[in-house]
């Protein structure tokens, strides 16, 4: 299916690329609305603070200096309607560069994999086991069903906030994406829909934000931003600071960037930081 604005889709997402620079920058503390009220709870496997993977700053450039790159590779497509193979090709030239960390040459090949027909075949058989439970092979992907088992889709790679924590330290990033329908992130993401959650590990209760989700869905074409806000059903009252949205993708394979600031009380105090951008894939 092709694109009818190639360049302006993958500009929307690659942005989050090239305004990483400014997000080094910690924001300065501010004052804040009163805390939201907490509702019922829901909990998401997120890890703790003293569990946080480690990032590597050098990573995180590597990573932001080759998203444009990606993007744009997915967001053109040849004159049969197919992701782009010479764009791949180069994207993957890059990857294999000695000089890029093996961290971020392990993700830019998952990346690759996912545009091109091994993503494409991941997401037949999903769409097949939804319509069809009893067709599972053992090469499929394993889907969890039930109420309280949420399918939970990890984004590519940790991010760090810089200064998000008291004294100026950095605070672990976490994203993740949820595939309707379902509960979580309440009020729940629908069928078509993706539920996406960002928490910065170690701090306290989210207060607001200038956090933005841009994603791409490569299957059908359409592309969108949404602000992602604190949630009063995930780890408001102690936090740490949560924030959530909701897209409508649509069905297919989504490619998404979440960059931008976000503002939490933690120990006391009002802080706001800046979030370097981190890239996931997701098939809803």
């Amino acid at each position: 299916m092709r694109f009818a604005h190639p360049r302006r889709t993958a500009a929307a997402i690659a942005a989050a690329a090239v305004i990483a620079p400014a997000l080094i920058v910690p924001a300065s503390a501010s004052a804040a609305p009163a805390d939201a009220a907490p509702n019922t709870q829901q909990e998401l496997p997120i890890p703790d603070a003293e569990n946080a993977p480690d990032v590597d700053p050098q990573v995180l450039e590597s990573l932001g200096a080759l998203t444009p790159a990606i993007i744009g590779s997915a967001a053109t497509r040849d004159s049969d309607g197919n992701v782009n193979t010479n764009l791949l090709a180069q994207v993957k030239t890059l990857a294999n560069n000695p000089a890029v960390p093996a961290q971020a040459q392990e993700v830019w090949r998952s990346l690759i994999d996912f545009l091109g027909e091994p993503g494409a075949r991941e997401a037949a058989k999903t769409f097949e086991l939804e319509a069809n439970p009893a067709a599972k092979k053992d090469d499929a992907p394993d889907i969890p069903t039930g109420p309280n088992k949420p399918r939970i889709q990890q984004f590519l790679y940790p991010t760090l906030g810089f200064g998000c924590m008291p004294g100026g330290g950095n605070s672990v990033g976490m994203a993740l994406v949820t595939a309707g329908p379902q509960k979580a992130p309440a009020p729940g993401p629908k069928k078509g829909q993706a539920g996406y959650v960002y928490t910065s590990l170690g701090t306290g209760p989210a207060m607001r934000t200038a956090l933005t989700v841009s994603w791409l869905n490569i299957d059908n074409g359409r592309t969108g931003q949404q602000n992602l806000r604190p949630n009063p059903k995930i780890n408001a009252t102690k936090g740490p600071g949560t924030f959530t949205a909701i897209a409508n993708t649509g069905r297919g394979r989504i490619v998404s960037t979440i960059y931008g600031t976000v503002t939490t009380k933690t120990k006391g105090r009002v802080i706001s930081c800046g979030i370097a951008p981190t890239i996931g894939t997701a098939i809803i």
